[in-house]
């Protein structure tokens, strides 16, 4: 099988590493790809890993690249192509695409129209108002009291929503919007479950949890993501039982019978609160930093996998099987990331940091006169995997201490209070 994963970051990175550990890919293509993916070695004889440059906005273009290459399975990785619809022309080509068409991908694009298939599919989430002026903003902030949540109903790189108890700082996030979403607080831990779907069956990965706010202790600002998680040692056992039965499943079925059948992978975030399970947001692909954990768990050849996710015959395919071990990721940050993150600052220290059990994802990176440097405001994603989240943290957090960048920043609570025991449900 020939394999094009498109798109640059750290997740892309991790889809192209886990796609070279199937021995059925001969080749994996990454367009535009990153200097992580280029430096892959392949896994087994006979294979090649290449990056190939292409304006993933250009659905001409990527179509060209496809054609020329002759894949047997196009990865669209982020969601910013996705909600654009670039999984639509790939189709129409004749080529198997692993993420949702433009109608089904608005399930992330619009938080407004997710909100809607929950409500016709029973699905249980916040109470939520829609407003597109300051003053329905203002008289749905106050019908809810604090804390405030306001989301930007369109993409925001998983920085468009603010939790925040002053009022002044939620209206004003709300008069950035065009549209936005006053939502009630979920109380309760989070959790983060992706779940692969051809459109009629759903097989669920296990569920992870990732770190929003840029300092220890979720103080901060929102960012893309500082880290993750998985398995949640914590978690009831029949959690991922009760969100396919009562989220996940009954999503993809409306999704189908409107006609816009989701085929690719749909990302729940859940909030587990003293009510039950509630969803905050889908997603409609792999998330950031959750892959970077998830993938290295995975022992399902994910090739296989995602191919019969987009040919339609995931029923034929069985469950999907895990390590029994625990993986934590922590992301190393640029300077001033999320507000202005610095680029061009020199990177060393990755070869040191990676071993058996650890692997440095390239999230945004670049190659000036031969050397790496920062190109984006998370820079790496460092996974270790261990037997349990202790020795997985142990390991995350002596490979992160080996990599040099000047100014960087990172936490360092990711999964402390799991480890410890202190989250309960």
């Amino acid at each position: 099988m020939k394999v094009l994963v498109i798109g640059s970051g750290g997740r892309e990175h991790a889809l192209a590493w886990a796609l070279a550990q199937d021995s059925e890919v001969e080749q994996v293509v990454a367009a535009p790809g990153n200097p992580g993916i280029a430096a892959l070695r392949p896994a087994y004889e006979g294979q090649t890993i290449v990056c190939r440059p292409v304006d993933i906005s250009d659905h001409d273009a990527v179509v060209a690249l496809a054609r020329e290459l002759a894949v047997d399975l196009a990865v669209v990785g982020p969601e910013a192509p996705l909600v654009a619809g670039l999984a639509d022309p790939l189709r129409e080509a004749g080529i198997a695409v692993f993420g949702p068409s433009r109608e089904a991908a608005q399930l992330e694009g619009s938080k407004a129209f997710a909100k809607d298939v929950m409500a016709a599919a029973g699905v249980p989430t916040g109470r939520a108002y829609v407003c597109t002026t300051a003053e329905e903003a203002a008289t749905a902030i106050d019908a809810f009291g604090p804390p405030y949540v306001v989301k930007d109903d369109g993409l925001a790189a998983g920085k468009g929503v603010v939790v925040t108890s002053d009022r002044e700082a939620a209206l004003a996030h709300a008069a950035e919007c065009d549209q936005v979403l006053i939502e009630e607080f979920l109380d309760g831990p989070e959790v983060s479950l992706f779940a692969i779907t051809d459109g009629t069956t759903v097989l669920p990965m296990q569920p992870a949890q990732d770190f929003k706010r840029l300092g220890d202790n979720d103080e901060g600002p929102n960012t893309g993501g500082m880290g993750a998680y998985t398995p949640l040692p914590w978690a009831p056992d029949d959690l991922v039982a009760d969100i396919l039965e009562n989220v996940l499943q009954p999503t993809v079925d409306e999704l189908r019978h409107r006609g816009t059948p989701f085929s690719g992978l749909v990302y729940a975030g859940l909030a587990l609160t003293s009510r039950g399970v509630r969803v905050i947001e889908f997603n409609c692909r792999f998330g950031d930093p959750e892959t970077q954990a998830l993938l290295p768990m995975l022992k399902t050849p994910l090739g296989g996998l995602l191919y019969a996710a987009a040919t339609g015959k995931l029923a034929d395919h069985g469950e999907l099987s895990w390590r029994n071990a625990s993986a934590v990721t922590v992301v190393v940050a640029a300077k001033k990331y999320p507000s202005s993150p610095r680029n061009g600052d020199v990177i060393t220290g990755i070869e040191q940091a990676e071993s058996d059990t650890v692997r440095v994802f390239h999230a945004g990176t670049a190659l000036e006169d031969d050397e790496l440097v920062t190109a984006g405001g998370r820079v790496l994603a460092v996974s270790a995997v261990g037997k349990d989240l202790a020795e997985a943290r142990q390991r995350a957090y002596a490979a992160v201490g080996q990599i040099r960048i000047k100014g960087s920043q990172y936490r360092t609570d990711i999964a402390l209070k799991a480890e410890r025991g202190e989250i309960t449900v």
